[in-house]
């Protein structure tokens, strides 16, 4: 019979690179949740973008066809969604009128949950600004510059 040789080499990991690997995860997870909560932000924000961009033309042959500032029930328009609380229609004057969006309080992110985004017109319908960008809609937007689309910053 061969004498068998024993091999006593170690197999798996040791403690510290066990730890090593957790605190690199750690690390991952502590940059990549703020971004993720940030993502979710903006896409709870594009329903009420949405929302108010899909009134811009319904609204606008209203009021060239009537010379009045429509209602919501004018446009038979949905007033909520999933993360919207409510929409409602201003003016400012004549010309100049805004749709705007409120954020719901809960089921949303906390950096836009109550807050506004609208969109405004200055010349009954034809052009339309919207968040940050300017005119009327700038005054009646609350939501973080960060959260808006690009477009509206």
């Amino acid at each position: 019979m061969k004498n068998m040789k024993i091999n006593h080499a170690q197999k798996g990991f040791t403690l510290i690179e066990l730890m090593i690997v957790v605190a690199i995860i750690g690390i991952l997870a502590a940059v990549a949740i703020p971004a993720y909560q940030d993502y979710i932000a903006r896409s709870q924000v594009t329903e009420a973008v949405n929302l108010t961009a899909g009134l811009k033309a319904p609204a606008a042959e209203f009021f060239q066809s009537t010379g009045s500032v429509p209602s919501l029930a004018d446009l038979g328009a949905t007033d909520s969604g999933r993360y919207v609380a409510s929409m409602t229609i201003g003016t400012a004057s004549t010309n100049t009128w805004y749709i705007q969006a409120t954020m719901k309080t809960s089921d949303v992110n906390t950096n836009i949950s109550g807050g506004t985004f609208a969109i405004s017109t200055t010349d009954g319908g034809s052009s339309w600004e919207c968040g940050e960008s300017g005119g009327e809609a700038a005054n009646q937007t609350d939501i973080g510059v960060a959260y808006l689309p690009s477009s509206c910053k």
